[in-house]
Formats: C-alpha cells, structure tokens, sequence
C-alpha cells in the first residue's frame, strides 16, 4: 500500500474569496505579516502497490477527471513520504 497527495488549488488568476477572508481575520489577530492566502483542497488516496510510475499516472487522471476543475483550479501530486 502506499499513499499520494493531491493537492488542488484555484488558479492564480481566480479570485479567491475564502483566501481574502482568511487574510483580513489574520491581520486582525495580529498576524500582520501575512501578505497573501489561497485556500485549497487536500486529497491523501490510498493505493494499492507502490506509488511508481503507472500508479501516479493513473492518479494523476483521477485528479484530472474528478478532483480538480481544469477551468479554475490546478493540481499537484507526489507520494507521500
């Protein structure tokens, strides 16, 4: 068994309200020195065998197909160590 992280995120030029409202609560807490956020999403799969070549494109075809919406978001993955 092994594990791959997906990590999903707006693209750069989406707005990202989540992110903004993240921002402004840190700097009224006073973390002042948070100049940016853009949330995302996390996804840890389970695979069975190792995490090797074939297996990570396979995920990564999940990711495209289901985890990510190519119009607005990209995506990352890498095994988990």
């Amino acid at each position: 068994m092994a594990t791959v992280i997906v990590d999903v995120m707006l693209k750069p030029e989406i707005h990202d309200p989540q992110g903004e409202a993240v921002l402004g609560a840190s700097h009224r807490l006073g973390f002042g020195n948070v100049t940016a956020v853009r949330q995302g999403k996390r996804f840890e799969l389970e695979i069975d065998g190792p995490a090797d070549g074939a297996a990570l494109a396979a995920v990564e075809e999940l990711a495209r197909e289901l985890l990510a919406n190519p119009v607005i978001e990209e995506f990352s993955l890498h095994p988990a160590d």
